[in-house]
């Protein structure tokens, strides 16, 4: 497990990294020049950053389902290359109804890449292994923030006249660029499965393939379940809306907080150059990259889940709309990073519990469609922030109603258990 790891996990995580990277970064341009140059208001700006994720949905199901047929390697090139033809694009773009259309077509280029990667990780790594693996491959995710919250802002300032462009326009470039490159390093380097890892010996291999075919026939014990009902069973649509609490506050915090951090000249008198508010955005990021595995891991350790996403659910459904009450940056700052920390906690434990009952075509499809669900949050979160702001004139609604969905998925992932048990009345798959 340890070859495994080192092996698939830095690879992916850094693909994620540029994946997490060129889906955000639009909440960097924002409040650095492209508002202003596109001439669009907080409402627009949300329209623009969630939009993204309606493309996603469309073709998130397929997608992962033509992972599970095609296999890891050949699919993910094809994301990527897509993706980073659609990223670099959006540098040129010359008015707000294009960038609205360019982020659609993002959303419909990167569409299977997230649960794409939860789906390979289950070929590679055993159960017990699994949210440990997860969140060394999430990790990216705070960290694409933290370090890309400073590069995005370096870029920008470095970057602002070279070619003749913005300098927002010019970080759409820049960072849209590695996507295309890592499709062809993804092609020759993956493996689709265990027993063709020639970066393994004889022995570790039939280990890895014999465990892994053990928990798929157990999980599929009596009642295995059909594609069908993946995709229509009451509890995966309950997992779906409890991932969407989750991301809903992920998105949310993504997009607006270099703003949030913008507007901290005007409510506590603390003015920040552009370079420091990129570092100040990234300490919430920097700091749950460090808690996230270790909570992970225990999970893995315990064999418990469920609480391990309750609690940071709860937690940050209270720190998240405690964040604008603070009476002074520093206090705000703090409740934001407990806010994203509780966030990120929760994600990758949250991963592991489809793949306890769900294997084959029924986690290719089952997992995309918790995901594609959960992430129309990616467009709720900030249209409907945007909106608030809009329409009170501060942040304070839009993240009562974060802090709301967050404590609600703490209730939903309780109610729900740990693995269902389906009615006796059930036919069996065959």
């Amino acid at each position: 497990m340890t070859k495994v790891t080192r092996r698939l996990i830095p690879f992916v995580a850094l693909l994620y990294f540029v994946n997490y990277l060129d889906r955000v970064n639009i909440g960097f341009a924002g409040p650095n020049g492209m508002n202003q140059e596109l001439g669009m208001t907080a409402t627009m700006f949300g329209f623009a950053s969630g939009i993204f994720f309606f493309g996603y949905l469309f073709l998130e199901i397929p997608s992962n389902i033509a992972l599970h047929r095609f296999g890891g390697r050949r699919w993910l090139a094809r994301i990527m290359l897509t993706w980073g033809i659609v990223s670099t694009a959006i540098a040129f773009v010359p008015n707000a109804p294009t960038l609205v259309a360019l982020r659609f077509l993002l959303g419909v280029a990167e569409a299977g890449f997230f649960p794409g990667i939860i789906l390979y990780l289950t070929f590679w790594f055993p159960e017990r292994h699994r949210s440990r693996a997860i969140s060394l491959f999430m990790v990216a995710v705070p960290v694409s923030t933290a370090i890309g919250s400073t590069l995005s802002a370096l870029v920008i300032n470095w970057g602002h006249g070279v070619f003749g462009l913005a300098g927002w326009r010019f970080m759409f470039l820049a960072e849209g660029l590695p996507a295309i490159a890592l499709a062809f390093v993804c092609w020759f380097y993956l493996t689709d499965r265990p027993a063709q890892a020639r970066w393994l010996n004889a022995d570790e291999r039939q280990w890895l393939e014999t465990t892994l075919a053990d928990e798929r026939a157990a999980a599929e014990a009596g009642r295995p379940w059909p594609l069908r009902k993946a995709l229509s069973h009451r509890r995966i649509l309950a997992l779906a809306f409890g991932y969407f609490g989750i991301v809903y506050g992920l998105y949310a915090v993504g997009f607006f907080l270099p703003t949030i951090v913008a507007g901290f000249a005007q409510r506590y008198d603390t003015h920040l150059s552009i370079i420091e508010r990129g570092l100040v955005t990234a300490v919430p990021y920097a700091v749950a990259a460090v808690v996230m595995v270790p909570w992970a891991r225990h999970a893995d350790r315990t064999g418990e889940r469920i609480w391990h996403v309750a609690i940071p659910a709860i937690v940050g459904g209270v720190s998240i709309p405690a964040a604008l009450y603070m009476s002074n940056p520093y206090l705000a700052m703090v409740a934001i990073t407990l806010s994203t920390c509780s966030i990120m906690c929760a994600m990758p434990v949250f991963w592991a519990l489809p793949s306890t009952f769900l294997t084959g075509a029924a986690a290719a499809g089952g997992i995309a469609l918790i995901n594609s669900l959960g992430n129309l949050s990616g467009f709720g979160g900030p249209y409907v922030t945007g909106w608030l702001t809009d329409l009170t004139g501060d942040g304070k609604a839009a993240l009562w109603v974060m802090g709301a969905f967050s404590l609600a998925t703490a209730g939903i992932v309780v109610r729900l258990g740990a693995r269902p048990r389906p009615p006796a009345d059930e036919p069996i798959a065959t």
